[in-house]
């Protein structure tokens, strides 16, 4: 198929997931919609990842996202056959065949015919032992630190060929393992336009469309910091990318439904979960988004082109999850005058009095230790408002590891006697906490050549195309960095805030922003509200103030990467999360509160623009 076609056409895909455990409504409202040609559904994490190896190791026929079938897809699949909507999921998890079986059962039962494909190839374990002995050996990508003895997972991010081969082949519903989460969506437009493995501008556009709708109702008013903007929570529309052949796409959502599509919406979403966007680095193609433009095109419309391309690595990403011994959490509400004090001296009497009981029974001290008063805002650290500690209702959650299940056992049983030992006012033990595997993540880099995809259709191998050279490892990195920097450079002159007529507000008042993870990475993306205000911000957002600010949680380094074409910033900030996902002992571990704390920033003004900024939520 030519590719440059002048037939114009657009193809509708909705995102009915962003991940596992997101509501039930999104498939339904979407095909209910009329609005869409295909759904997207993604379902997986590092995370999720673990959960399903374990499920698959109690019962062999586990292992996939079984939502899936039995709720999504229970609820539209007679609909999705009688209206032609093709469906793309990573829903196979560590048992793609698995869930393609249930799927067949489902549609057996419904009464229903589809052809299902399943993609294999992305699980790595048959293959560890003969890594742990290859020269060069494998490192971790941060670390540097040798391959784990107990790894749970591994499974490397596929990308979006087999898909595209899957549907060319005639697929209805392709089902997957772990592939990047935007190639379910790049997979259909790779298929739907013909485009060529090696046309990496429409590659990028594409994968761009699919990392909008990737995290479901984010790309849709969901998570937004002017959360007071956005209307009709409980009935959020769920989003669809309405996509071209070049590329471009419009970010939407079913009529009538609530939410908001915005640029500032879309664009907080952009860099949600993304390091260096000018070097975006996916197993399809390298992407940078700094020059990416956003336009309200209409009501709940936003149009979305710019996006540029570049031949992909040779290494696919490989996350492991590694066992690394037990942990346990529990809380207690504490209730009264000084909750926090009580609840601090609390946990440190429970953490006392179980080190002690250990020592008896001859185990060692817990590995790691945490406790929070949530309420308190504890997870603020000096960055807490005062009034915080006036609280009277405060909830009191202790974290703890050991490589014995039973010292956490014992932790747990100690949790309730401090409703009846302790202070006043406690209550709200809710029952003993559970004990579960310590689960961390271990990323490495594996050589192509190393692994092939494999999709079989109804029981039939399907053949896959080669994939494009790749380019050289690592040399993606500063992909685009120069000439954003340069822009940025050749932006007007920041305002003087020097002067006694400078006032302090929140960069609330000033921006948009939203944090998310990556392993031990948190990354914040910063939009700035009103292009004219960017060099201001570029002057006083620097990453040292950055991590200044955060530095109650953030012990690694902070890089700022800049975003013109939006009128952006990602900050990069390593070492922020206390480990990451089940690693970390934090309430927070995915890193979601980081934005909201960077937005208290105090950023410095003329006084006459602090008179024209509206507070945001910023309780100034």
């Amino acid at each position: 198929m030519n590719s440059d076609k002048v037939v114009r056409k657009v193809v509708r895909i909705g995102g009915a997931s962003g991940f596992w455990g997101d509501s039930s409504v999104g498939a339904p409202q979407l095909v209910a919609s009329g609005q869409v040609d295909y759904l997207a559904f993604d379902y997986l994490a590092e995370l999720t990842m673990s959960i399903l190896a374990a499920a698959r190791m109690k019962r062999p026929e586990l292992g996939y996202a079984t939502d899936f079938v039995q709720v999504s897809m229970r609820a539209v699949l007679r609909d999705v056959a009688a209206r032609g909507i093709r469906v793309v999921s990573n829903a196979g998890g560590v048992n793609p065949e698995g869930c393609a079986e249930a799927l067949r059962a489902l549609a057996e039962e419904l009464g229903v015919r589809v052809k299902i494909a399943v993609v294999t190839g992305d699980d790595v374990m048959p293959q560890l032992a003969a890594l742990r002995v290859q020269q060069p050996p494998v490192a971790e990508l941060q670390s540097g630190a040798p391959l784990p003895a107990k790894v749970v997972t591994a499974n490397a991010y596929l990308g979006a060929l087999a898909i595209q081969a899957a549907l060319d082949a005639g697929a209805q519903i392709v089902i997957t393992g772990r592939c990047v989460d935007s190639a379910v969506t790049l997979g259909i437009l790779m298929h739907e336009f013909g485009w060529r493995a090696d046309e990496f501008d429409r590659l990028a556009g594409g994968s761009l469309a699919g990392h909008i709708i990737e995290c479901g109702c984010q790309g849709t008013g969901g998570l937004h910091t002017d959360w007071q903007a956005v209307p009709d929570w409980a009935h959020i529309g769920y989003p669809i990318v309405e996509c071209e052949r070049d590329g471009s796409f419009t970010v939407t959502k079913p009529a009538g439904t609530g939410g908001l599509v915005a640029p500032q919406v879309v664009a907080e979403q952009m860099l949600y979960e993304i390091h260096d966007p000018a070097a975006y680095l996916l197993p399809d193609v390298v992407c940078d988004f700094t020059q990416v433009t956003m336009a309200q095109a209409g009501p709940h419309r936003v149009r979305v082109s710019g996006a540029r391309g570049r031949p992909p690595t040779s290494s696919y990403k490989v996350s492991a999850t590694v066992l690394d011994g037990y942990k346990t959490s529990a809380q207690l509400t504490i209730v009264g005058v000084q909750a926090v004090a009580k609840a601090r001296r609390t946990g440190e009497a429970i953490f006392e009095r179980v080190g002690e009981l250990l020592a008896a029974q001859g185990l060692a001290p817990f590995s790691r230790t945490h406790l929070e008063v949530l309420g308190a805002e504890s997870g603020w650290g000096p960055l807490a408002a005062p009034g915080a500690l006036a609280t009277r209702e405060a909830v009191l959650r202790l974290t703890a590891c050991h490589a014995d299940k039973r010292a956490l056992e014992l932790l747990a049983r100690e949790i309730a006697p401090a409703g009846t030992s302790f202070a006043p006012g406690t209550t709200g033990a809710g029952g003993r906490a559970g004990v579960s595997p310590l689960i961390r993540q271990y990323a490495f880099l594996l050589d192509k050549a190393q692994l092939a995809a494999r999709v079989v259709l109804d029981g039939v191998d399907v053949a896959l195309p080669a994939p494009p050279s790749s380019a050289q490892e690592g040399s993606g990195e500063s992909f685009g960095s120069n000439q954003a920097q340069t822009q940025m450079e050749q932006a007007q002159a920041a305002i003087d805030t020097r002067d006694s007529a400078s006032v302090e507000v929140p960069l609330i008042r000033l921006a948009w922003a939203r944090s998310g993870d990556k392993g031990d990475t948190s990354n914040i993306g910063v939009i700035v509200r009103r292009p004219e205000w960017l060099p201001l911000l570029r002057a006083q957002l620097t990453p040292e103030r950055v991590k200044a600010h955060l530095a109650h949680a953030i012990q690694g380094r902070v890089t700022r990467h800049e975003v013109p074409g939006i009128a952006a910033f990602n900050f990069v900030c390593e070492q922020a999360l206390g480990g990451g996902g089940m690693a970390s002992l934090n309430n927070d571990a995915l890193g979601k509160g980081m934005a909201q704390m960077l937005l208290t920033l105090p950023v410095r003004v003329p006084a006459d623009l602090a008179q024209d900024l509206k507070p945001q939520g910023d309780r100034s």
